[in-house]
C-alpha cells in the first residue's frame, strides 16, 4: 500500500493493539508513534493529518484505538468522532487535547458523545520527547481500554484454530465472584458521602447525580483524576444537566447539604475543621498512585473526620486508586459501593476494592443510586 504526505500505513500486527494517530502535525505524529514503538503490544497501523483522512482509513478496517486530535484542518476531531463511530461503533477512541479551556469543553463533549477517554498533550510538541506522564497514561489507556476489543479478538481467533493460543498479558481477567466477597453493610448512617472515579469518570458521574436525588443530606465530595481546567468545566456540567450544585473545590469551602465539591485538578482535596464545621483543605503534596488529585487522600481525610459514618462509591476508573483509603474506610465501620464490570468503562479501581472483598455491594449506577438514598435515609 503506497503512503502519501498525510496519510502512512505502517505494519499491522495482529495479535497487538492497533492504533491510528490523528494529528494534524507531523511532529506530534512522529513523537507519538515512537512512544507506542517501545511497548511491543501496541502497534502503529496508521497515521492521518485530519478527521477525513481518518474516517477514510478507518473503513478499510483493522484498527481497534484512534488516538484523535481535538484542533485539525479540515475535519477537526469534535467533527470526526461521530463519523469514526458509526464506521465501527466499537472502535476505541481516545482525544488528545492540550490544556486549554476550549479544549476541554470539546473533549469534555467528545466523552459525551461516545469517545472512551482523553490524554491531555503537554503544551509543546518539543516537551512531548520527554513527557513521561503522558507516555505512561497514554500507553496505560490504550492498553486497559482496548481489553475488550483484545479478548474478543482471541475468542474469535481460537474458534478458527485447532488448540487455542494463549491470551496476551493485556487482556482483562477478573477474579469470580466478587459476590462471595461482599461485606455485610454496617449500621452506621452515612455523615458525609465520598465518591472516586478516573477513566469513564466524567459519564459516570453524570449519570449517577443525573439519578440521585436531592433531598438525600448528606455533602457530598468527589475526586476524579483529571487536569486543570477539566475538574472546573466537568463541575459547570455537572451544574448544567443535573439538579446539583456542583463546582470546583476551593480553600476552606464548607462541605454542605445539596452541594458537590470536586477535587481541581492537580490539588489534593482533603477535609478539615470539625465534624460541625467541616471545611476543605488542598494540596499539592506528592502524586499518589501516579494522580493528583487522588482518591486516597481523600478517602483518609473524610475517615479521619467522620469515623465510621463515611459512604464510599467507587466508580469506573483504570488502576486501583482508592483501594487502600477503601480499606480504612471499612476498618472504621464505613460502607464501601462499587460499580460493576459490566457497566465500566474500566473495571480496575472499582474491581480493585471489590477483588479486596471490601464492597457492601457491586452494581450499575442505577442501584449504586438506590442503594446510596437507603443508606442516607435509613
Amino acid at each position: 500500500m503506497v503512503a502519501t504526505a498525510n496519510e502512512k500505513v505502517l505494519i499491522n500486527e495482529d495479535d497487538t493493539v492497533r492504533v491510528m494517530i490523528v494529528d494534524d502535525s507531523l511532529v506530534i505524529r512522529g513523537a507519538i508513534s515512537r512512544i507506542f514503538k517501545k511497548h511491543p503490544e501496541i502497534s502503529v497501523v496508521a497515521t492521518c493529518s485530519d478527521g477525513q483522512k481518518a474516517v477514510d482509513r478507518l473503513r478499510r478496517g483493522g484498527i481497534d484505538v484512534v488516538v484523535l486530535d481535538v484542533e485539525m484542518p479540515n475535519m477537526d476531531g469534535l467533527t470526526a468522532l461521530p463519523e469514526l463511530l458509526k464506521v465501527d461503533p466499537t472502535l476505541v477512541v481516545i482525544m488528545a487535547s492540550t490544556l486549554t479551556t476550549r479544549n476541554a469543553g470539546i473533549s469534555l463533549k467528545c466523552l459525551q458523545l461516545g469517545a472512551s477517554d482523553y490524554v491531555p498533550k503537554p503544551t509543546s510538541s518539543d516537551s512531548l520527547f520527554d513527557a513521561e506522564d503522558f507516555e505512561r497514561e497514554l500507553v496505560e489507556k490504550v492498553i486497559a481500554l482496548s481489553a475488550p476489543v483484545m479478548a474478543a479478538r482471541m475468542r474469535k481467533k481460537a474458534e478458527t484454530t485447532v488448540s487455542a493460543p494463549k491470551q496476551p498479558a493485556l487482556v482483562k481477567k477478573t477474579i469470580l465472584p466478587v459476590e462471595n466477597r461482599f461485606r455485610a453493610p454496617s449500621n452506621n448512617k452515612p455523615k458525609v458521602l465520598a465518591v472516586g472515579c478516573s477513566t469513564g469518570g466524567p459519564v459516570a458521574l453524570m449519570q449517577f447525580f443525573a439519578q440521585l436525588p436531592m433531598s438525600m443530606n448528606l455533602p457530598i465530595v468527589v475526586t476524579q483524576h483529571m487536569p486543570k481546567p477539566f475538574t472546573r468545566l466537568l463541575a459547570e456540567h455537572l451544574s448544567r444537566d443535573t439538579e446539583w450544585n456542583c463546582r470546583e473545590a476551593e480553600e476552606d469551602d464548607a462541605l454542605e447539604t445539596g452541594t458537590v465539591l470536586i477535587a481541581p485538578g492537580d490539588y489534593h482535596m482533603t477535609v478539615k475543621g470539625s465534624r460541625l464545621a467541616p471545611k476543605v483543605s488542598l494540596n499539592q503534596d506528592e502524586k499518589e498512585n501516579f494522580c493528583r488529585p487522588a482518591v486516597d487522600p481523600m478517602l483518609r481525610s473524610v475517615v479521619k473526620m467522620y469515623g465510621s459514618d463515611v459512604l464510599c462509591v467507587i466508580l469506573t476508573g483504570m488502576g486501583s486508586d482508592g483501594l487502600k483509603g477503601c480499606e480504612l474506610v471499612v476498618e472504621k465501620g464505613g460502607n464501601v459501593l462499587a460499580q460493576d464490570e459490566e457497566s465500566s468503562v474500566v473495571w480496575g479501581m472499582p474491581g480493585a476494592v471489590a477483588q479486596a472483598g471490601l464492597c457492601v455491594g457491586v452494581m450499575p449506577i442505577p442501584e449504586i443510586v438506590r442503594k446510596t438514598v437507603w443508606f442516607a435515609n435509613r
